[in-house]
């Protein structure tokens, strides 16, 4: 019973945690932008672009919270843990467009360098930077024992160093006068994005397809299941994942007829897909050597 109440507690401080960063980085965000109108700067709006990163993340994080809550129903038999995958791939495809925008906007400004007001894009990303470093140390603990949090805390660290890059250019422009630092940083950091942007819509769109996950051999899983005792075959083998860290396989498992033992072979395999695969949801089916091999037969003869 102790032992069932601290894991809730632990989530519910989480939940807290994530949303006061969540309110943090928002709100900084829609400033951040106001900020880079009124200086002209586009390191600022690059930085911005960059917390909507984060600001994603961090909502994404409570809306799969939210989502384990929720039993599946009669129609939606998985429940609802995909609706994260959907929204990381908008996320994914929303930031791309935004990056591509300010890596076009820097050439411009490289080729006509507008003024920028150094004291208030250096004031601006100053209060960035403090709030990255109160969003950092929330979720730090959580990062330990949640992948949700650490994820998001991630998030916030990178963003953090998007903070530096504007503070440093601030910097250089109010003392050396060089407005066409503010396109380099702003160019640097949607570079930086770019990357990130492309592997979360990649994996996301892996999960869509129902591709198999990564980080599993579905080459190595067969070979695991072949080595099984009293299993003779393996077909109609498929891997996918419901949403990140949710993966699930259905198998086909031939085993030889005078084995017997079919419950023990299905608790072996479901024991193995865990504890090495870190597949939790499997569906097997058991089917007899003499039967499948009498199939196989027929279906030759009408081809």
């Amino acid at each position: 019973m102790s032992a069932g109440h601290s894991h809730g507690e632990v989530r519910a401080g989480h939940e807290k945690k994530l949303w006061i960063a969540l309110a943090l980085t928002t709100s900084f965000m829609v400033a951040e932008v106001i900020g880079a109108f009124i200086t002209g700067s586009l390191a600022l709006l690059s930085d911005a672009a960059h917390m909507l990163t984060d600001s994603t993340a961090l909502a994404i994080s409570l809306v799969a919270i939210q989502i384990a809550k929720r039993p599946a129903d009669r129609k939606r038999t998985f429940g609802y843990a995909r609706f994260e995958i959907l929204a990381a791939a908008f996320n994914a495809m929303l930031l791309f467009m935004v990056a591509v925008y300010i890596l076009y906007e820097a050439y411009q400004r490289i080729k006509t360098p507008t003024e920028i007001q150094s004291t208030a894009m250096l004031i601006v990303a100053l209060i960035g930077l403090a709030v990255n470093l109160v969003s950092m140390r929330l979720l730090m603990s959580g990062s330990n024992e949640s992948l949700n949090v650490k994820g998001a805390y991630l998030e916030v660290w990178s963003d953090m160093l998007g903070s530096l890059g504007v503070i440093g250019a601030a910097l250089i422009i109010r003392f050396t006068g060089w407005i066409w630092i503010d396109s380099i940083v702003a160019a640097a950091i949607g570079f930086w994005v770019l990357p990130r942007t492309w592997v979360l819509l990649k994996e996301s769109m892996n999960i869509l397809l129902q591709g198999v996950p990564d980080g599993i051999d579905i080459a190595e899983v067969e070979l695991r299941i072949r080595a099984v005792k009293g299993i003779e075959d393996i077909h109609d083998l498929h891997i996918w994942a419901l949403t990140s860290g949710k993966n699930v396989m259905s198998a086909h498992l031939v085993v030889q007829h005078s084995s017997g033992g079919e419950q023990e072979i299905l608790t072996e395999v479901t024991r193995l897909m865990s504890d090495e695969f870190h597949i939790d949801h499997t569906t097997l089916q058991i089917e007899n050597s003499e039967f499948h091999a009498g199939l196989a037969e027929n279906e030759g003869m009408q081809h």
